[in-house]
């Protein structure tokens, strides 16, 4: 007769990842619309202002969502966006990002370094 820990031993828990972006549905990016921007401010080391925009997804979930990148933005109310499953470190509760030069969110103009993560364009002017 085996003992509760030998039976215990040989009965394998399924491991499986939970799924951290929930208002994608799976899917690696989703069309939004903005209805409110606004600024956040960081966890305790880091210091600054993190902009952040409201978001009306395609599926109709709404999320808070990052708007990564040094400077300025031209989103506004009604702005459409492009959102990618993404943490943002240094704000509490933030998994969205949003993805630069797609729909109405510019690229980064001063970017020299890392230009495929802001949207751009490979030739400089």
């Amino acid at each position: 007769m085996p003992t509760y820990n030998q039976i215990n031993k040989k009965i394998r828990k399924k491991k499986y990842s939970r799924n951290k972006v929930l208002a994608l549905k799976g899917c690696p990016q989703k069309k939004g619309q903005c209805f409110r921007i606004f600024i956040k401010s960081p966890k305790k080391p880091s210091s600054g202002k993190r902009k952040v925009a409201r978001v009306t997804l395609s599926t109709g979930k709404k999320i808070n969502c990052h708007i990564p990148g040094m400077g300025g933005h031209n989103l506004q109310k009604f702005s459409t966006i492009l959102v990618r499953g993404c943490r943002v470190r240094d704000i509490p509760a933030m998994k969205y990002r949003a993805i630069r030069g797609k729909y109405d969110l510019k690229y980064v103009y001063e970017r020299i370094s890392s230009r495929s993560k802001y949207g751009k364009p490979s030739f400089n002017k």
